[in-house]
């Protein structure tokens, strides 16, 4: 009995996957890796900046005010100098002024908050653009992709025409796939990145009011006690 020898399946992995997928999609796949890459990189950035400015406010207030209470301002800006937080920023800008009127704390609470706000929200405009570029350039590549394919229909010979048509289809339906696969991904960190800058600008605000008020009281406390 004769053994018929199968052939054996050549499988690719995933790196030969990946550049087959890529070439297969024309030019259009590049650009849409390159600016995907670019968003990739902002979100990074942004992650590692927001895990340096961010801290715990619950936390630093409760140490703010028992020092503000017991009379050790200066203990309470040196702890707040130590930290790289922008919360530690902007109450260490309000606290040199603890001395001052409750207007010249607010105006300094005010002015530190417009600096530290701008350093939560940078590059996040960009990280939006890269992933409606993203889905801009897959469309853009797709159409590219129906244009080869109806010329290969028209005016490519028949023995050519199935080829060419499965050029031109791989071409639209690879840049659409990559293109919605970096927009999305770049849509969900852009937004996981602006609810966390948000709470981070949210829970400034609320502190710096209720650094005033303890301010405010303390020195009205004072002011009180030294009349007696």
């Amino acid at each position: 009995m004769e053994e018929v020898a199968a052939n054996p399946v050549v499988q690719e992995n995933i790196i030969q996957w990946a550049a087959r997928f890529m070439n297969e999609g024309g030019i259009f796949m590049w650009i849409i890796a390159v600016v995907w890459c670019v968003g990739i990189a902002i979100a990074v950035e942004r992650l590692k900046a927001y895990f340096k400015f961010d801290v715990d406010g619950t936390s630093l207030m409760g140490n703010i005010k028992k020092n503000v209470i017991g009379n050790q301002v200066q203990d309470a800006i040196q702890s707040c100098s130590e930290s790289p937080a922008l919360l530690s920023f902007v109450m260490k800008n309000g606290l040199k002024r603890a001395n001052q009127t409750k207007e010249q704390i607010q105006d300094a609470l005010e002015a530190s908050i417009l600096e530290a706000v701008p350093k939560i929200e940078k590059r996040l405009s960009y990280l939006a653009l890269a992933a409606n570029l993203s889905t801009l350039l897959g469309l853009l590549g797709t159409i590219q992709g129906l244009i080869q394919s109806f010329a290969a229909v028209a005016q490519a010979e028949a023995s050519q025409k199935a080829q060419l048509l499965a050029e031109g289809i791989a071409v639209a339906m690879n840049t659409t796939a990559l293109g919605l696969v970096s927009a999305i991904s770049l849509m969900v960190v852009h937004s996981v990145l602006m609810a966390r800058g948000e709470k981070m600008i949210q829970e400034i605000e609320e502190n710096s009011v209720k650094l005033l008020d303890l301010l405010a009281t303390k020195k009205g406390s004072s002011s009180m006690d030294k009349a007696a």
